[in-house]
C-alpha cells in the first residue's frame, strides 16, 4: 500500500512539477513580451520626440539662416547703393570738368584770336613808327646842316663849347647840392637811428601767434570718450582733480578739449591723456601714476628747453633756476604771443642793434632774453613783472647790467646802460609788430591780404606785396599808365586809403616801383 502510494505520488509530483514549470515559463514569456512591447512603445515615443525636436531645430536654423541672408543682402544692397552714388557723383564731377575744360578751350581760342589781331595791329604800328623814325632822321640831318651853316662851327667845336658850359654849370649846382645835403644830414640823425632799428627788423622778422586757453586732443574713435569719462564719471573727475585741467567731452567728433589758464598744466594733461589712451588702462589709480610721471618729464623738458635756447643764442652759464624759468617761457603767452619766441626775437633784435652801435652783443642778448623772466616766477608775488624779475635775477647773481635791464625795460626804475634802451625798443618792436599780439595767425594773414587788396584797387597797379611782417607795402605799377610824377601822388593816395580803411600798430611804408623794360630779339 505504501509502495503503491509512492508510485502514484511520484508521477503526480512529476506532473505537478511539469505543470508548474510550464506555467512559470508561460507567465515569464508573457511578462518579457510585455516589456518588449513597452520598450518598443517608449522607443517609438523617443523617436517621435527626437523627430519633433529635430524639425523644430531645423526650422529655427532655417529662420536664422534666412535672417542672416537678408542682413547680408541688405548690407550688400547698401554697399551697392553707396558705390552707385559715388559713381554718380564722380560722373557729375567728370561732366563738370568736361564743361570747364570746354570753357577753357573757348577762352584760349578767343585769346589766340585776340593775340593774332593784336599782333597785326602791332605790326602796323611798328611799320608806321619806322617810317616816322626815318622821316625824323632826315629832318635832324637837315637841321644839323642848317645849324652848321648858320653858326659857322663844326660839330666837334659845338660839342666842346657845350661840354665846357655844362661842366661849369654842374660844378655850381653840385656845390649847392652838397651844402643842402650837409644841412639835411644834420636834420636826419634821428632817421639814422631809426634806420638801424629797421635793418634789425628786416634781418629778423618772424610771424607767430598762439591760442592760450585750450588744447585740442585728437582721439582714435568716439568710443574712447566713454572710457575717458569712466563709470559714473569717476575717471574724468580723478583726471581733473590730479591735473587741475577741465576736460570738455562734447559732440566734437574724435576730439577732446582740455581747458586751463596754466599752459604747463594743460601740457601735462595732454601728454598724460595721450599715454593713458595708448596704454588702454584708464582708472583713477593709473591716472595718478601717469600724471606724476608726465609731470616729471615736463619738468625735465623745461630745463632742456632753457639750456637749448641759451646755446642757440650763444649764451653760457647761469643758475639752474634761471635756466628753468627760460624753459617755462615755452609754455607761457602774453596777449596771445608766445613768451619764449618773443624773448628770442627781442634777443636777436637787441644783438643786431648792439652790434651796429659797437656794444657788448653777448650781454645785450642775455639781458634781452631775460627781460620778461618775471612773468614765469610764482604768480603769488605782488608787483609789476619787471620788478619781480629784477628781484629774481638779483637773487641768483645775474650780471648787474642784466638785472638793471630787467627792472627798467618798462621804466619802473632808471636805466643805467644804452642796452636798456635797446631792449626796450626791441620789446616794443616785437610786441607791436603786426601779427604778434591780440590776433590769431589767421587774422594776421587776412589783414595782410586786405593791405595788398587796398593797393591793388588803384588803377595802373599791376602787383602789390606786403613785406616785413606788414610794415611795408611794395607796389609795382605799369609804366605806360603811371609816370614819375603820378607815382608820387599814387603813393600818397594809397597811404591815405590805408589810414582810412585799416587798423594797425606803428606805421606802414608805401613804396612805388616803376620799371620800364624794352625787349627785342636778334634773329
Amino acid at each position: 500500500m505504501f509502495d503503491f502510494d509512492i508510485y502514484i505520488l511520484i508521477p503526480m509530483v512529476v506532473v505537478i512539477a511539469g505543470l508548474t514549470f510550464f506555467l512559470g515559463w508561460y507567465f515569464s514569456n508573457r511578462s518579457g513580451q510585455n516589456k518588449i512591447t513597452s520598450a518598443e512603445d517608449r522607443a517609438k515615443q523617443i523617436i517621435q520626440n527626437a523627430e519633433k525636436e529635430a524639425a523644430a531645430t531645423k526650422k529655427e536654423k532655417l529662420i536664422e539662416i534666412k535672417d542672416e541672408w537678408y542682413k547680408k543682402k541688405q548690407d550688400y544692397d547698401n554697399e551697392v547703393n553707396q558705390k552707385r552714388n559715388k559713381l554718380i557723383a564722380y560722373e557729375k564731377q567728370l561732366n563738370q570738368r568736361e564743361e570747364n575744360f570746354d570753357k577753357k578751350v573757348d577762352i584760349i581760342n578767343k585769346k589766340e584770336q585776340d593775340y593774332i589781331a593784336l599782333k597785326k595791329e602791332l605790326d602796323a604800328k611798328t611799320k608806321v613808327v619806322q617810317e616816322k623814325a626815318q622821316e625824323l632822321n632826315r629832318l635832324l640831318h637837315e637841321q644839323n646842316t642848317r645849324l652848321m651853316r648858320i653858326a659857322g662851327m663844326t660839330p666837334e667845336e659845338a660839342k666842346k663849347l657845350l661840354l665846357d658850359n655844362l661842366l661849369q654849370e654842374t660844378k655850381n649846382e653840385s656845390a649847392s647840392q652838397l651844402k643842402a645835403i650837409r644841412d639835411q644830414t644834420k636834420l636826419e640823425e634821428k632817421k639814422e637811428a631809426q634806420k638801424i632799428i629797421i635793418q634789425a627788423i628786416q634781418r629778423f622778422a618772424a610771424d607767430y601767434s598762439v591760442e592760450s586757453t585750450v588744447s585740442v586732443l585728437n582721439i582714435q574713435s568716439d568710443e574712447m570718450k566713454g572710457r575717458i569719462i569712466g563709470r559714473e564719471g569717476r575717471n574724468i573727475r580723478a583726471f581733473e582733480a590730479v591735473t587741475g585741467v577741465d576736460v570738455i567731452v562734447d559732440d566734437t567728433p574724435e576730439a577732446v578739449i582740455l581747458s586751463a589758464f596754466d599752459p604747463i598744466r594743460r601740457e601735462v594733461a595732454k601728454i598724460a591723456l595721450e599715454k593713458l589712451m595708448t596704454d588702454g588702462r584708464i582708472h583713477p589709480t593709473r591716472i595718478e601714476e601717469v600724471v606724476e610721471k608726465v609731470r616729471a618729464e615736463v619738468e625735465d623738458e623745461i630745463l632742456r628747453s632753457g639750456e637749448n635756447v641759451l646755446m642757440e643764442l650763444g649764451l653760457h652759464g647761469g643758475h639752474p633756476e634761471i635756466i628753468k624759468c627760460v624753459g617755462k617761457m615755452k609754455y607761457r603767452s602774453s596777449y596771445g604771443q608766445n613768451l619764449l619766441s618773443h624773448s628770442i626775437e627781442v634777443a636777436h633784435l637787441t644783438g643786431l642793434m648792439a652790434a651796429e652801435l659797437g656794444l657788448d652783443t653777448t650781454l645785450a642778448r642775455r639781458a634781452a632774453l631775460l627781460h620778461d623772466i618775471g612773468k614765469t616766477v610764482d604768480k603769488t608775488a605782488d608787483g609789476p613783472h619787471a620788478l619781480i624779475g629784477y628781484e629774481f635775477a638779483k637773487k641768483y647773481n645775474e650780471h648787474s647790467l642784466v638785472v638793471n635791464v630787467i627792472g627798467s625795460h618798462h621804466d619802473d626804475m632808471p636805466m643805467e646802460s644804452p642796452i636798456s634802451a635797446l631792449v626796450q625798443a626791441a620789446d616794443a618792436i616785437s610786441g607791436a609788430r603786426p601779427g604778434a599780439r591780440r590776433e590769431s595767425v589767421e587774422g594776421y594773414l587776412k589783414r595782410l591780404e586786405k593791405l595788398e587788396s587796398v593797393a591793388q584797387s588803384f588803377e595802373g597797379v599791376s602787383k602789390s606785396y606786403a613785406i616785413q611782417a606788414g610794415r611795408e607795402i611794395r607796389v609795382m605799377v605799369e609804366p605806360e599808365k603811371i609816370d614819375d610824377a603820378r607815382a608820387d601822388q599814387l603813393a600818397h593816395d594809397i597811404a591815405k586809403k590805408i589810414e582810412a580803411e585799416l587798423e594797425y600798430p606803428g606805421q606802414i611804408k608805401v613804396t612805388i616801383i616803376r620799371e620800364r623794360r624794352a625787349v627785342s630779339y636778334a634773329k
